[in-house]
């Protein structure tokens, strides 16, 4: 899976859990800051990945990013997200603890850690 696409599952998920916006995340495999920004609204999100100008959202399950025109199957339960990329085919968790987003990349068999960076 695409490093991009595993910010934009992060802050999805943090977002969907939460039910807090994301203003931006640190993406700790990288060891560099994302202006990325989600927000969800019950089934729905909006989101914007600013380092790239890409915007990214939808409807659960399905959610889509303009960039690449990846798309996303994302399911919530029990503080944490299940689903898969379409484009690469690879299947991920999330769990979400306060601000912080684990990301277990099955295609990669590694974790991939996000702080979050919320807007009260």
């Amino acid at each position: 899976m695409q490093p991009d696409i595993r910010a934009i599952i992060a802050a999805s998920s943090h977002a969907f859990v939460t039910g807090k916006k994301v203003a931006g995340l640190y993406d700790q495999a990288v060891d560099r800051h994302r202006r990325i920004a989600a927000e969800a609204r019950g089934e729905h999100l909006q989101g914007l990945d600013g380092d790239r100008n890409v915007k990214f959202g939808g409807t659960l399950p399905e959610l889509r990013e303009t960039g690449t025109g990846a798309a996303i199957y994302m399911e919530v339960a029990d503080g944490e997200t299940k689903g898969f990329d379409r484009s690469s085919s690879g299947h991920f968790t999330c769990r979400v603890e306060d601000q912080l987003v684990q990301l277990y990349d099955h295609a990669d068999g590694a974790w991939f850690t996000f702080v979050v960076q919320g807007i009260e």
